[in-house]
């Protein structure tokens, strides 16, 4: 682990670097490349001190800063918010030289990183992720995208950014119930590919219970660090997930469609935490995780996660629009459903076209008894 006050640079192949830290705000210059001379920063209301860090550290180095207010959580990412700030920008007379600066959630750095991907095909982009969420999930990989009442991130482009910076003390600031949220998408990255990330949180929920779930957790950097490394190598090897970068997607076909159904209240995080136990219940039903080892495997789902306050089951009675939802899930291909499971701890595999018998079996494993965290 990297000494606290030493920022972290991880790489993601020869695109760009995700820069982890303490006090690294005002870094957000650096980041930017030499010919740009206009900078939008898009972001949302809650973040007035934390965005005007941004844009005066930005206008201490000469550029010309606009800034663009857009609303919270997902209500940012709509058709009709990614063309006002197109309007902006053309109002501003933006060129492919000049960059868009994304400063929030994974939902403003999913929209920013959009409306980069498509003005004039490609404008450069720094994302400056300010929850857990998108620190190791949202601004790292490329992926930009908007909702439409289909269905989550249906409309999007692989855009990578011009860099990264997570900038680690503004996540003293999260709510507890947020935090918690992001740590299923480092969970995650622990069950696909970095097993030390769960006896971390295992450590972390051990030793000091009731700080394992907030910004003083004292392996919480580490955490981020092992969780980017994971996606940073991932993406680097498969930039628009046409192989490998599946993976990432484990327990989201079944989040997703958890968060369609409740019109996008719950927590990203609490959605993928039930996803990840639907999917783990799914590879056993389906032999991928067999005796005690695939019993402990799956135990492991719950017990983790529900250590951490998140929910690991869902209520009865909505099978037929979560089936419906996950049809429409990016990573089916025509009328097949193809899900991310594993075949041990970090051994992930593709499970493609199941059988709807299997999956609502599954269902009926999440939905009993059916519990839910508060969202």
């Amino acid at each position: 682990m990297t000494a606290a006050g030493s920022p972290t640079t991880i790489a993601v192949g020869d695109d760009y670097d995700v820069v982890i830290g303490s006090g690294v705000l005002d870094r957000v210059a650096d980041l930017l490349g030499p010919d740009v001379e206009r900078v939008l920063v898009v972001h949302p209301p809650t973040l007035p001190a934390l965005t005007a860090r941004v844009t005066d550290a930005l206008g201490e180095r000469g550029y010309a800063v606009h800034v663009a207010e857009v609303p919270d959580a997902e209500a940012a990412k709509t058709a009709t918010v990614a063309a006002a700030l197109w309007s902006q920008l053309g109002a501003a007379g933006f060129t492919r030289t000049d960059a868009v600066v994304g400063v929030g959630g994974g939902t403003v750095t999913d929209l920013a990183g959009f409306v980069a991907a498509s003005w004039l095909r490609g404008v450069p982009v720094v994302q400056v992720p300010t929850t857990l969420l998108g620190m190791v999930d949202a601004a790292v990989g490329g992926k930009t995208g908007i909702n439409t009442p289909e269905g989550k991130n249906l409309v999007g482009a692989f855009h990578p950014p011009a860099g990264v910076l997570c900038d680690v003390d503004v996540l003293a600031t999260l709510p507890e119930a947020d935090l918690a949220a992001g740590l299923a998408e480092v969970v995650k990255c622990g069950f696909i590919a970095d097993p030390v990330i769960l006896d971390l949180v295992e450590s972390a929920v051990r030793d000091a219970p009731e700080s394992a779930r907030r910004a003083d957790n004292p392996h919480l950097r580490e955490l981020i660090e092992r969780a980017v490394r994971v996606k940073a190598e991932v993406v680097a090897s498969d930039l628009r997930e046409s192989s490998l970068r599946e993976i990432l997607n484990y327990g989201h076909t079944f989040g997703h469609a958890i968060e369609q159904v409740e019109g996008y209240t719950w927590r990203h995080g609490e959605a993928v935490s039930v996803g990840m136990v639907y999917v783990a219940e799914l590879a056993r039903l389906a032999g991928h995780l067999t005796g005690a080892a695939g019993d402990a495997l799956v135990a492991r789902h719950r017990a983790m996660l529900e250590s951490l306050g998140l929910p690991t089951s869902y209520a009865a009675g909505r099978w037929d629009e979560l089936l419906t939802a996950m049809r429409r899930d990016k990573k089916s291909r025509g009328s097949t459903l193809r899900f991310v499971v594993l075949d041990g701890l970090a051994r992930p595999t593709r499970l493609a076209g199941p059988s709807d018998e299997l999956l609502h079996a599954a269902y009926r494993l999440v939905s009993e008894p059916a519990t839910a965290a508060a969202h």
